[in-house]
C-alpha cells in the first residue's frame, strides 16, 4: 500500500498546541496538506491557527482531550465531516511528571498513564476506521527513546512509552492479519528542545530538563512528514537516541552504569530554576501551557541530526554507503600487501629497483601536521 503525496493528504495532528506537535502541524500546512489540529489548550490552538493562516495555508482546529474517548471520536468525526476522509493521523500528545517514583503522587501516576498510554490507545482505536475508509492510511505514534530505554526521574513516562511500543507492535500484527490497510509507524525522539520541560509537573523542587544534547523540534516534524508519505516501521530521531537504544539492546547493565549517573547527578535532569508541583504545568491544566515550538535549551541544542537526515533520505544513504564501500575497496587494494607504494626503476642489469615514494618526498614541501589534518564536525 502506497501513501499519497503530502499535499494530497488530510492530516490529523493530535497534541498540536506546542513543541513537536505545533511544528508538525505548521509544516504539514506549508506542504499543502489539509490539517486538522487538536489539543487541550484553546489559546495554543488559536495562536496556531493565526500563524498558519498568516502564511496563507489551511488549518482547522478542534479542542480535544486524549484522555476522553468521546473527544477522540468527535475529533475523527469532525475531520471526516470537513474533508471527507483522514489519510494520516499523527499522535504527538504527551505530558509528564518528573521526580523519584517514591515522591510521585497517585494522581501524578494515573494522569501520566492516562495521557501517554490510555489516550494514545483511545486515539489509535478511533483512527483505524476512518484511516482505512479511503483505501488505507497511516497512524504515526510519536513516543520517545524512553520507549526503548527507561530514564530515572521520568519513570512513569518511560513506562507509558514502553506501553505504546508494545501496543503498536501488537496492533500492527493484528491489522495485517485482518487485512486492514492501515500502516503503524513509531517515531521515537531523543531529547528535543521544546516546552515539554516547562509544561511538565515536577516533584523535584526545580524545573526539569532532558539529558543533552538536545535536538530541534523541526527534526522530528520533518521525520513525521516523511513518514506520512513513506511509511516505515519505526525511526529513532537523533543519533544519541540510536546509540542509547543500541547500547540497551547489547548490554542493559552497561547502559544502567552510563545512564544512571548521567540522569541522577547534578545537574542531570535538573535545572537550578525553582519550581513547585503547584506551578504551571499541563499534566492537569492544559490552559497553563507554554505554547511555543522551542524550549529554553537552545545553547545545548544541535543544529540537526545527520543520522536522522539519512533515515529520511534513503537514496543519499545508499549513495554514501556505496562511496564508503568503494573507498574501502580502493584502500584495501592499495595497502593489501602491507607494503608502501613503490615505483619501479630499471637498472643496468635488467632488474627493477624500487623506492618508497613516501620516504623520498621532499620534506621542504611537507605541510605542518596541524594544518594537514582537517577538522571535521559531525552532527549525529
Amino acid at each position: 500500500m502506497g501513501a499519497k503525496a503530502v499535499h494530497e493528504q488530510v492530516v490529523v495532528v493530535c497534541g498540536a498546541s506546542s513543541g513537536i506537535g505545533r511544528e508538525t502541524a505548521k509544516r504539514f500546512a506549508r506542504a499543502g496538506a489539509k490539517v486538522v489540529a487538536a489539543a487541550r489548550s484553546d489559546e495554543g490552538l488559536e495562536t496556531l491557527e493565526q500563524e498558519v493562516r498568516a502564511e496563507g495555508a489551511e488549518i482547522f482546529t478542534v479542542h480535544a482531550d486524549v484522555t476522553r474517548y468521546t473527544d477522540m471520536e468527535m475529533l475523527a468525526a469532525a475531520a471526516v465531516e470537513r474533508y471527507g476522509r483522514i489519510d494520516t493521523w499523527a499522535h504527538v500528545a504527551g505530558a509528564s511528571a518528573f521526580g523519584y517514583f517514591t515522591d510521585l503522587t497517585p494522581a501524578d501516576i494515573a494522569q501520566t498513564v492516562n495521557v501517554d498510554l490510555i489516550g494514545f490507545a483511545y486515539a489509535l482505536k478511533v483512527a483505524i476506521a476512518p484511516l482505512q475508509a479511503d483505501g488505507g492510511g497511516t497512524f504515526i505514534a510519536v513516543s520517545s527513546v524512553a520507549a526503548r530505554r527507561s530514564l530515572p526521574l521520568l519513570n512513569i513516562y518511560s513506562a507509558a512509552k514502553h506501553g505504546v511500543d508494545g501496543l503498536v507492535d501488537a496492533v500492527r500484527l493484528e491489522l495485517r492479519h485482518q487485512k486492514i490497510p492501515v500502516k503503524l509507524v513509531q517515531v521515537m525522539p531523543s531529547t528535543i528542545n521544546t516546552p515539554f520541560f516547562n509544561n511538565a509537573r515536577t516533584e523535584m523542587g526545580v524545573k526539569p530538563m532532558g539529558l543533552p544534547p538536545f535536538y530541534p523540534p523541526y527534526v522530528v516534524a520533518d521525520t513525521i512528514i516523511y513518514a506520512a508519505a513513506h511509511p516505515m516501521r519505526e525511526v529513532l530521531v537523533g543519533g544519541v537516541g540510536k546509540v542509547l537504544a543500541l547500547s540497551q539492546r547489547l548490554s542493559p547493565r552497561l547502559t544502567d552504569a552510563i545512564v544512571g549517573p548521567m540522569a541522577l547527578s547534578v545537574p542531570g535532569q535538573k535545572t537550578d530554576e525553582p519550581k513547585s508541583p503547584d506551578d504551571a504545568n499541563t499534566l492537569f491544566d492544559a490552559e497553563r501551557s507554554d505554547n511555543r515550538v522551542e524550549g529554553d535549551f537552545k545553547a545545548m541544542t544541535q543544529p540537526g541530526s545527520l543520522f536522522t537526515w539519512f533515515d529520511t533520505h534513503p537514496r543519499a544513504r545508499v549513495a554514501a554507503l556505496a562511496c564508503a564501500a568503494v573507498g574501502a575497496v580502493a584502500l584495501s587494494r592499495r595497502n593489501g600487501n602491507g607494503k608502501p607504494e613503490t615505483n619501479g626503476i630499471q637498472s643496468a642489469n635488467g632488474t627493477t629497483d624500487t623506492y618508497d615514494t613516501q620516504a623520498t618526498q621532499n620534506l621542504d614541501d611537507a605541510e605542518p601536521s596541524h594544518l594537514a589534518e582537517p577538522v571535521v564536525k559531525t552532527i549525529v
